[in-house]
């Protein structure tokens, strides 16, 4: 029985950081800090890429490289489940940015980005609406009034963001979104706050908006884990 515990642990414990491979740690103090979301602050489309229309302020908590990028990864695609509070943390930090940077006062509503079905039962677990909540827990735990409203859905079928370009992914997502029977009620009376763990074009958060905006919503920011530096820069 214990060996069979340590065989499926393994499965969603690492061996080592998940940041950096540090030995045998979830994660390494330097890691941790990395996604402390000391840096947390607003972004913007860099020059290179045209802003999606109708995307909300984005408020990021580090850049997508290094321990970032490693550990968002070991959570979505290798199911490091615990990996969800560090990265609710990050996910928090940012959310509280958004806040100060004018996302004004009452209880937030964290609505995370969904994911194709098939993609969830691939990964086994919906990586976005995990590291949500806990942000929530973190931000209810700082005395900020939160909580999680997966009021999103998919309407059609997406193609694989991956290999995309800007204009592609505004395309394939174009009216892809919508809120969900009684999903109005959920968030009635909260200031919204459109979450995700990396923000790459800025199309997925766009058009989160927009199907908000479809049910007579709207979002007051975006708030992300990381943004690559590539294509999101310090606003």
């Amino acid at each position: 029985m214990r060996g069979w515990w340590r065989e499926t642990a393994g499965l969603v414990l690492p061996s080592c950081c998940a940041g950096c491979g540090a030995a045998r740690s979830l994660l390494c103090g330097a890691c941790r800090a990395a996604l402390g979301g000391a840096g947390a602050g607003p972004v913007a489309p860099a020059a290179r890429w045209a802003g999606p229309a109708g995307l909300p302020p984005v408020f990021a908590a580090a850049r997508y490289e290094g321990a970032a990028r490693a550990v968002v990864l070991a959570h979505k695609e290798r199911g490091a489940l615990p990996l969800a509070g560090p990265l609710g943390g990050a996910l928090a930090a940012a959310v509280a940015a958004a806040r100060a940077g004018g996302a004004g006062a009452g209880e937030l509503a964290l609505v995370p980005v969904p994911s194709a079905r098939r993609t969830l039962r691939a990964r086994g677990h919906d990586p976005a609406r995990r590291v949500a909540l806990a942000a929530s827990r973190r931000l209810r735990a700082a005395g900020e009034p939160a909580r999680v409203a997966a009021v999103l859905r998919l309407r059609r079928q997406v193609a694989d963001q991956a290999g995309l370009g800007a204009r592609q992914r505004r395309e394939n997502l174009a009216g892809a979104l919508e809120v969900r029977p009684g999903g109005t009620r959920l968030v009635a009376g909260a200031r919204i706050v459109v979450v995700d763990d990396v923000v790459t074009t800025g199309a997925t958060l766009a058009e989160a908006a927009r199907a908000l905006r479809a049910a007579g919503l709207w979002a007051d920011a975006a708030a992300v884990v990381a943004a690559p530096a590539d294509s999101f820069t310090r606003a």
